[in-house]
């Protein structure tokens, strides 16, 4: 396993970050395609046993199920100071006033909660899921130093926004004296390269640490186009992703096709090869429903693309709408 610090941090983690979002009880809620704690198990172990170290979930995957298994994979399978823990705060937990948000509230309450799901005293990186735009930025924020220097949580991150948002949210800290941000989470992969003129050139100027969501768009990069999953049967959020841009995101895929079949790997380990080599990325968040998924990822990282294949992959592309920030 290869391991690089977040950012400028002192932090280290796995060049690859495994996705819990697959790891919950279906019956909890969103998404539906997630597999029961059995199943997880088996894929965070092989995680474990690879070297990788740095795990990302949320409060409301599965209604909070999946930081459960997570939690109790970690205890069983690793020590907790080896391990890196990352989760999400702001959608609705519950109906009614308060029940989700970046209130102090709010942060407050699911703090304590996503500490007592996962098993755990502390939270090493402590991510905002979009921004609030109902609460003052300061309010939030605000909040975020407090709960690091509770010491429940050792680093705050954010996640998809407008640049001109991040900016404001960093100055905000730094003439506060507030904890700032070390990592930003947005949607970056073949087939949205829009962050290239958005938030990448701020987090490579300021030291941010980058882990994209979705850096194989969703399993697309990994499959023929017209190829159906269950997943993609019952994703509406991916669909509204790329569905705006079918013809030249085809054509992006094929390309990836084309490259990894001259090589003789698998597509996902020449998606996630071309994402690796951008040095402002930190580690892709990489989701896994089956052993081989895992074993993709882990290969990319002795994948070298040329400069003349990079090219051939970058070549169909097209400007994108904005997506995957709310």
């Amino acid at each position: 396993m290869k391991y690089v610090k977040l950012g400028h941090t002192g932090l280290d983690i796995s060049s690859i970050c495994l996705g819990c979002m697959t790891f919950g009880e279906p019956e909890h809620g969103y998404p539906s395609w997630s597999m029961p704690d059995e199943e997880s198990r088996s894929i965070l172990k092989q995680a474990i046993d690879a070297g990788i170290n740095f795990f990302d979930t949320a409060n409301v995957y599965s209604a909070g199920s999946s930081e459960e298994i997570l939690g109790r994979a970690i205890r069983d399978f690793a020590s907790r100071d080896e391990v890196v823990i990352a989760t999400k705060v702001r959608g609705s937990m519950r109906p009614g006033p308060n029940g989700g948000g970046l209130s102090r509230k709010a942060i407050f309450t699911e703090i304590d909660a996503s500490l007592n799901r996962l098993g755990t005293d502390y939270i090493d990186l402590y991510q905002i899921h979009r921004l609030d735009p109902a609460v003052p930025m300061e309010e939030t924020l605000e909040a975020l130093h407090d709960v690091v220097k509770s010491g429940k949580v050792r680093y705050i991150g954010a996640s998809s926004m407008y640049a001109w948002q991040f900016s404001k949210a960093l100055h905000l800290q730094k003439a506060n004296g507030w904890v700032s941000f070390v990592s930003m989470q947005d949607h970056y992969n073949l087939l949205n390269r829009e962050e290239e003129r958005e938030m990448l050139p701020l987090c490579a100027d300021q030291g941010i640490g980058v882990i994209p969501w979705s850096p194989l768009a969703r399993g697309r990069l990994t499959r023929d186009w017209d190829t159906v999953t269950d997943r993609s049967s019952a994703d509406p959020i991916g669909n509204s992703l790329y569905d705006a841009t079918e013809a030249a995101d085809k054509a992006v895929v094929e390309k990836v096709a084309s490259i990894a079949a001259a090589r003789g790997i698998a597509r996902a380990q020449v998606a996630l090869a071309w994402l690796l080599r951008n040095p402002v990325i930190s580690a892709p968040i990489v989701g896994a429903g089956k052993p081989g998924h895992l074993e993709d990822a882990l290969a990319a990282l002795d994948v070298s693309l040329t400069d003349e294949e990079v090219a051939e992959l970058e070549a169909p592309y097209v400007p994108h709408p904005a997506m995957g920030i709310s």
